[in-house]
């Protein structure tokens, strides 16, 4: 029986969730090198970000477009966990769901780029006086 698939509801449901995401992230940390740098990343570009925002919506844009890189990596990794358990012979849709989920994060990292580079730029350019 799937442990996932258990009829529990309130915070028995709550915990088994956040024991299943506590698990993800484990596995993801432990089996994926592309997470390990970008969680590295977040944690250190997180509080730079803090400290160089000037409002709270900066703030927010410029951490949770840190985020964000994260969670299209953990889905990229999902799906490549998904292909891999699928078969380990070569197939021209298991190699588009990767590159696909390649060109998520790759999008991810560049939305976070752009975030800080229109929120930054005005406050610290070299036309800031």
């Amino acid at each position: 029986m799937d442990p996932h698939k258990t009829n529990v509801g309130g915070l028995k449901r709550v915990w088994n969730a956040l024991f299943y995401s506590f698990r993800g992230f484990a596995g993801a940390y432990r089996n994926e090198a592309a997470f390990r740098q970008e969680l590295w990343l977040v944690v250190i570009m997180a509080p730079i970000g803090v400290w160089l925002g000037t409002t709270g919506v900066e703030r927010a844009m410029l951490v949770g477009s840190l985020l964000l890189i994260l969670i299209v990596e953990l889905l990229n990794s999902g799906i490549e966990a998904v292909v891999d358990r699928i078969g380990s012979e070569r197939h021209e849709l298991s190699g588009l769901a990767k590159d696909i989920g390649s060109a998520a994060v790759f999008v991810g990292l560049a939305n976070a780029a752009v975030i800080w580079f229109f929120i930054l730029w005005p406050h610290y350019g070299p036309t800031h006086s």
